[in-house]
């Protein structure tokens, strides 16, 4: 029998599953270095460590462990915030790899460079620089939250080396950081030059894109009229597996409580892409999500995907 032709769409597909495939290795050897995960509801995706600012009081390890353990969080991201578009003040990369280095069972260290930095050199020196983050345990890239499109070339090459280095990116996205204009093309663009990364949404440009009327006015809001068909996080979650969804802070909430109908059938029918968080950042912050998910009755094996499945196949923890 001769063998059919390889179309342009078949050619990608294998692409993407190859890509997949050897990032899922990659994290798959990287997650021999630690012990199994501890017990616990939660794996939270998107958590700080925070250093005293002005009136502004630190969140530190201990104080962010203690917090963990009263809300039943086996394991969280801690990310670092380090572009002059994020705080109040950076939180460096070698700082969150300092600070969690006791604790690496429990607080999984994510990695940023500002892609606007002077300095950084060739594109073998930006992968370079990602793959010696990974190797003192860094497990992704984020929060990635620049002052630039999500599109902008420097984005787009600091995305590739991500993807090489086998960090999955989370990033920010609003009318600010990330920019991107309704339906999200800019992110589309992302997505199609980097098959193999895997990238994880946030923040209110991300979640309001729930709906398929968002404006650009609402990618900086939190929009709270009912959920309009066509959204296009559902739109690019069908055209690609390698994008997920941060549920956390006020815009994660949001996107769920607005509609309570479309938001339990949302997380039921995504529920191999969206992954818990909460963005805890400073000392007694009230976080919406605990009392989100108790009161919607999700089947426990969404429960499990949601909560904690989802985050450790990512992060390989």
């Amino acid at each position: 029998m001769a063998t059919p032709p390889i179309t342009r769409r078949t050619f990608g597909i294998q692409t993407l599953a190859a890509g997949l495939a050897a990032t899922g290795l990659a994290r798959a050897a990287r997650a021999e270095e630690v012990p199994p995960a501890p017990p616990g509801t939660y794996a939270d995706i998107h958590v700080h460590i925070t250093q005293e600012w002005g009136d502004r009081p630190a969140l530190t390890v201990k104080g962010l462990l203690e917090w963990m353990d009263a809300e039943g969080i086996a394991q969280a991201a801690v990310l670092p915030i380090d572009s002059p578009e994020s705080w109040f003040f950076p939180i460096t990369t070698d700082y969150v790899l300092k600070e969690t280095k006791d604790h690496r069972d429990r607080l999984i260290p994510f990695c940023h460079v500002d892609p606007r930095t002077l300095n950084l050199g060739s594109y073998d020196a930006k992968r370079d620089l990602l793959l010696r983050y990974r190797d003192a345990g860094a497990r992704g890239f984020g929060e990635h939250k620049v002052g630039m499109p999500i599109d902008d070339p420097r984005n787009l090459q600091i995305f590739r080396a991500c993807a090489e280095a086998g960090l999955p990116v989370l990033f920010h996205l609003d009318n600010m950081r990330n920019s991107d204009a309704p339906g999200l093309p800019g992110l589309e663009k992302v997505l199609q030059e980097n098959p193999d990364g895997v990238f994880i949404g946030h923040a209110q440009g991300w979640w309001a894109s729930i709906s398929g009327d968002v404006t650009q006015e609402e990618l900086q809001k939190y929009p709270n009229k009912p959920v309009a068909p066509g959204g296009a996080i559902d739109r690019l979650m069908d055209a690609y597996p390698n994008l997920y969804g941060d549920l956390s802070a006020g815009s994660g909430a949001n996107a769920i409580l607005r509609d309570m109908d479309f938001g339990r059938a949302f997380l039921e029918r995504r529920a191999d892409r969206l992954l818990f968080g909460t963005d805890y950042l400073a000392p007694k912050q009230k976080v919406p999500q605990f009392s989100l998910y108790n009161d919607i009755d999700l089947p426990e094996a969404a429960k499990a995907k949601i909560f904690r499945d989802n985050a450790r196949r990512i992060l390989g923890v």
